[in-house]
């Protein structure tokens, strides 16, 4: 299994589900380092708002979760909301 797989799984089935347009996600996954990940989240225009949610409290519940899936893994991840 590619290191990642876990938390692009995850970050994927969260954002699905809270976007307007789930076939326009993309979970992209960036090694960062030996045991660290960035998880790029692109989405359509109008759901990004959606995702990171008031006071960006989607984002941080999201970013949270992620960190859950990498520490599955034994690594360390953090989540990028791209425009």
């Amino acid at each position: 299994m590619a290191k990642g797989a876990i938390v692009e799984r995850v970050v994927s089935y969260i954002v699905r589900e809270i976007v307007d347009n789930p076939d326009q996600v993309s979970v992209t996954i960036v090694e960062q380092g030996p045991d660290e990940v960035l998880a790029e989240v692109r989405t359509a225009k109008g759901d990004m708002g959606r995702v990171i949610g008031r006071r960006c409290r989607g984002a941080r519940a999201i970013r949270a979760v992620a960190g859950a899936a990498a520490d599955e893994e034994g690594i360390s991840a953090d989540v990028e909301f791209v425009d």
